[in-house]
């Protein structure tokens, strides 16, 4: 189907013969011309069609303008018509006899930085306009370094406005100069300076007369043979974005292609999990194909039945993506609210979105040189180096190595904004070469064995209002249904596997990690899991039901008023936190949060032992996780 944006329909037939597709991204600050750059390129390109030519002459007459606004053919929003600014990132498909091109124009204004970012991560060169009165601004830095912590490695400096400065040698040069100095730590491969008028068109297609001087290319005629980014190089790598199911005799998994190469027959791993198989069809709209290489978008049936899902990375077995909860990131910030560290974000990497948080900030970055700089807080359009961790191992690669498994965003959850754009810089903790092995026997197979599926039973509430109590008889009614258990109580872990351990926030975060971990385990063991925490805090519980999976995770609330808890202290700590000799008590000095929407809600001053159990157990039966030993009953078996 073609792509109809103006100009030359871009079609598999239109594009034959020529170069490959080169995606351009226009930046540099506000005012310095890149609307009309693109513009004024896409006109002389004789890309605009004429009914798009004669509303744009209609536009610039109404205007009181005497020669054309060639930024209009760009500016698309009514707020950027009415203020002569681009807001939003505006894409152009357009083609010349000799390549096709996607276009982004960027927009200068500080504020709307993100939109800048957007661009410049699928950017193969970028096109930094500077006004020549101006010189470099800092917003013009901040978009240079930007480009290069996207993985922007080719740069036209475009001079523009000349003509106001009277096509002097000179003031090219002394800008040539100074940016040459300020790019130096930005890894360009190679800048290609080129003196402009976007106004009057001079050095766009036809080289200006004012500027003999002036010997290198026009910008079109670099863009034509300006090399395009290619990954076909690189291992390969297929982020599913969905599990094709229509009917029950088709399963495959959908997605574009990232990097490198796919062909029937070659061996595949979930990289996260670690299950292996081979590529028996590789499906696309026109029919199977033998072979998928990057920007293919096809549906991959696998000759095996193993457990894929959105958000998954198949690799080749023997070149896979680092699996890791932890890792290093460069961060660009863009939300209005500064970075708060520590505090639960939504962490989208291709299909994928898991709970994350900023567990520390390195340092600050340097727009003029990506130096590293101390740096109190990150607020608004700051660049800093971060760690992260999500509540679930992720596989990604170092953006450096692969852009498209290498970045991913913050998303805040109230307002469900895009908070920070996320550069990988590397795993934590040398996980690079540690890899998931999966076992022959999988979850189902320890279930059938069991007649029961696995799942948590996690069992929150304050100190005193009857958790442990409750686990115990729990554990006992399922045992005696023959339904196998594990109880992991607070207390008894902290003399074992949390020994190690204090009180401190940090410490209790990291215990019921580890708490959740081992839960999680006896889950896929098939085992019925009963955890009684205080677990204070909603963000903890919530991290461990992610990890866990939502469908397996049971979060019990023993809703107890601190009066009762404190009249029954079995264990005398209420006495000890009033008299301060236990400090950072829960219900006393440290807050609790209650669950806002517990699967089980139990009245402990109005609800004896023995209801309290059966509330439980019928919410197990609910969700089918209790059957029969000998039948298998409830496991469709």
């Amino acid at each position: 189907m073609a792509a109809d944006f103006g100009g030359e329909p871009i079609t598999a037939q239109s594009l034959e013969g020529k170069a490959e597709l080169l995606r351009v991204l226009t930046c540099g600050s506000v005012d310095d011309g890149k609307s009309t750059l693109l513009g004024r390129l896409i006109f002389e390109a004789g890309a605009a069609p004429q009914d798009t030519l004669d509303e744009l002459y209609r536009d610039s007459k109404r205007r009181g303008l005497s020669e054309p606004d060639y930024s209009l053919l760009l500016d698309g929003l009514e707020a950027e018509r009415a203020q002569g600014i681009t807001i939003d990132v505006a894409y152009r498909f357009f083609a010349t006899p000799r390549r096709a091109f996607i276009v982004a124009d960027a927009p200068g204004h500080e504020q709307y930085t993100r939109n800048m970012a957007t661009g410049a991560s699928t950017a193969d060169l970028a096109i930094l306009l500077v006004d020549a009165r101006k010189g470099l601004l800092p917003q013009t830095r901040r978009h240079a370094a930007i480009c290069s912590l996207l993985g922007v490695r080719q740069v036209i400096l475009a001079i523009n406005k000349m003509d106001l400065v009277g096509w002097d040698e000179g003031v090219f040069d002394r800008l040539v100069a100074e940016f040459a100095a300020t790019s130096q730590a930005l890894n360009f491969r190679g800048v290609q300076a080129i003196p402009l008028s976007a106004k009057s068109g001079g050095n766009l297609s036809t080289r200006e007369v004012a500027a003999p001087w002036y010997r290198g290319p026009t910008l079109l005629e670099h863009l034509e043979t300006a090399p395009a980014g290619a990954t076909a190089t690189g291992p390969f790598r297929f982020p599913v974005q969905w599990v094709n199911r229509p009917n029950l005799d088709f399963r495959g998994f959908s997605g574009t292609v990232a990097s490198g190469q796919v062909g029937v027959g070659d061996a595949i791993v979930a990289a996260a999990s670690g299950r292996t198989s081979t590529v028996a069809r590789i499906v696309t709209a026109d029919g199977d194909q033998p072979v998928a290489t990057p920007g293919d978008a096809v549906t991959l049936v696998l000759a095996d039945a193993i457990d894929i899902t959105r958000g998954d990375l198949l690799s080749a077995p023997r070149e896979r993506p680092a699996v890791a909860r932890a890792f290093s990131a460069r961060l660009v910030w863009l939300d209005e609210a500064p970075l708060r560290v520590n505090e639960t974000y939504l962490l989208k990497i291709g299909g994928k979105t898991v709970p994350a948080k900023v567990t520390a900030v390195r340092h600050g970055v340097k727009v003029e040189d990506l130096s590293a700089e101390p740096i109190a807080r990150v607020d608004l359009n700051a660049i800093a180096e971060v760690e992260v961790e999500t509540t679930e191992p992720i596989a990604f690669d170092g953006y450096a190595a692969n852009r498209r498994t290498g970045a991913f965003i913050l998303i805040d959850r109230t307002s469900r904004s895009t908070a920070g754009a996320g550069l990988i810089v590397e795993p934590l903790s040398g996980a690079r070469e540690v890899h998931l092995q999966a076992g022959a026997l999988t979850r189902a197979d320890r279930e059938r064995l069991a007649g029961h599926r696995g799942a948590c039973v996690w069992i929150t509430g304050l100190s005193g209002a009857g958790k442990s109590t409750l686990a115990d008889a729990l554990e006992q009614a399922l045992h005696a249904r023959g339904v196998r258990t594990a109880l992991l109580d607070g207390d008894n872990l902290r003399h074992g596997l949390n020994a190690d351990l204090g009180f401190s926030a940090e410490a209790r975060t990291e215990n019921l990690r580890r708490t959740g971990e081992v839960a999680r385990l006896f889950v896929e063991a098939g085992v019925v899991a009963i955890c009684a925490l205080i677990s204070p805090l909603r963000a903890d519980r919530e991290r461990i039901r992610t990890t866990i999976t939502p469908d397996d995770f049971v979060e019990v609330f023993v809703d107890a008023p601190l009066a009762l808890c404190r009249a029954r202290d079995p264990k005398g700590l209420y006495v000890k936190a009033d008299r301060g000799e236990i400090a950072e008590f829960t219900g006393v000095s440290s807050p609790y949060e209650p669950p806002l929407a517990a699967d089980v809600v139990l009245d402990a001053a109005a609800e004896d032992l023995a209801g309290q159990v059966s509330a439980v157990i019928a919410a197990l039966e609910r969700r089918s996780v209790l059957g029969d030993a000998q039948t298998g009953f409830g496991l469709g078996i």
